[in-house]
């Protein structure tokens, strides 16, 4: 990677301090003076690394000023977007140890603790958790109650994920040829620890931590930030509980086209047309809806085919889906005259019907799962 200095072979007490940062030079002097004090006098070889995302803030400056007596270096990351999870993964990269450490710049994680996350590294864990939730652990009670609601119902959405206590951990060590395959991670926002837990299936303990509030400088934490949390959280799901996780996404998606389905149905025998007719015109509005949300939601890791090709597998997908949830309405509407009487319950019992076949051929034959290109010889092994 471009800029990053070369690895070194030093003994196991040496350990990288990789923190992203984005217009943190506020707190970056006495982030490194702190670390400086608690790994010197532990006599650990240490080196901070500053994955920066570009901040323009004179970050460069400080730390060229700051390196004359202190182990730290920049190294910034130019690409779009700015992503806090990336600049983790390039800042280890970058990092010239194989233990490395992961913290924020803004001193809501306490130094003083690199030490012991290390100690439980040496006992054989893949990755090391700072924890606000097991004993010992605690918040900053400057909190609001809408900042600790906020925090506890991320943390209950990633429960199901992993058995840590604090899975929205941002405070980590672990060693670096424990990571996961880089081209299997995908993260977006700000919880890579998650990604990795997740993804990795690591072996886990937890350290408890103070978690202060920052020290300086305003937080990043926005809406934009919480939505790519949800984005996250969805693509760890699928990862972790494909076939349900889609199941449901489709579900949802298919309850959002039956509104639409329902909608043409009545407004078209209002407008006069025979019923079956109305039913027949329906479908296709609903399942139009269908095809461009799940093709970006549900099933959008499988759908590298051009438009014209997958719209093609599309269309006869919803034809067979078609014959099933027309067909089986105006079966029952025709030959038994419960239905004839409820004809919404008929709509309903086709429409049932038809959205497990067209989930079947969703996903086995519409959005099929593509095999994984072969590798050619002088392509890295696992």
């Amino acid at each position: 990677m471009d800029g990053c200095v070369a690895r070194s072979t030093a003994p196991d007490s040496s350990v990288s301090i990789v923190v992203p940062t984005y217009r943190e030079a506020s707190n970056i002097t006495m982030l490194a003076e702190r670390i400086g004090s608690v790994l010197d006098g532990a006599g650990i070889k240490w080196e901070l690394v500053l994955a920066d995302d570009n901040s323009d803030d004179g970050t460069d400056m400080l730390v060229a000023d700051l390196a004359h007596r202190l182990p730290i270096r920049v190294e910034v990351r130019c690409e779009s977007p700015r992503d806090l999870s990336r600049s983790v993964l390039f800042g280890i990269e970058c990092a010239r140890f194989d233990r490395v450490v992961v913290m924020d710049a803004d001193l809501s994680h306490p130094p003083e603790r690199i030490v012991d996350l290390l100690h439980a590294l040496e006992e054989g864990y893949d990755m090391v958790l700072g924890s606000r939730y097991v004993p010992g652990g605690f918040f900053d009670r400057g909190w609001s109650l809408w900042r600790f609601t906020n925090s506890h119902v991320a943390r209950s959405l990633a429960r199901p994920l992993t058995d840590c206590a604090d899975p929205m951990s941002g405070f980590f060590a672990m060693n670096r040829g424990m990571l996961p395959d880089p081209d299997t991670l995908q993260p977006v926002g700000y919880k890579i620890a998650l990604e990795l837990m997740v993804r990795g299936r690591l072996r886990i303990t937890e350290v408890p931590i103070g978690f202060r509030d920052r020290h300086q400088g305003a937080s990043k934490m926005g809406l934009r930030q919480q939505i790519e949390y949800l984005r996250h959280l969805y693509r760890l799901y699928v990862f972790r509980y494909d076939g349900p996780v889609r199941l449901a996404c489709f579900a949802m998606v298919g309850a959002s086209g039956l509104l639409i389905d329902v909608a043409f149905y009545l407004a078209l025998q209002w407008a006069g047309s025979e019923h079956r007719v109305a039913r027949f015109c329906a479908f296709w509005p609903a399942v139009i809806w269908n095809w461009s949300i799940n093709r970006r939601g549900a099933f959008r890791d499988r759908c590298p085919e051009t438009h014209l090709h997958q719209w093609t597998r599309f269309v006869i997908g919803s034809l067979t889906g078609l014959v099933i949830n027309v067909g089986s309405y105006t079966a029952l509407t025709s030959l038994v005259d419960v239905f004839d009487r409820h004809r919404l319950l008929a709509f309903g019992l086709g429409v049932g019907l038809g959205g497990v076949v067209n989930f079947l051929l969703a996903t086995l034959y519409v959005y099929h799962r593509h095999a994984a290109p072969t590798q050619t010889s002088g392509g890295a092994g696992n």
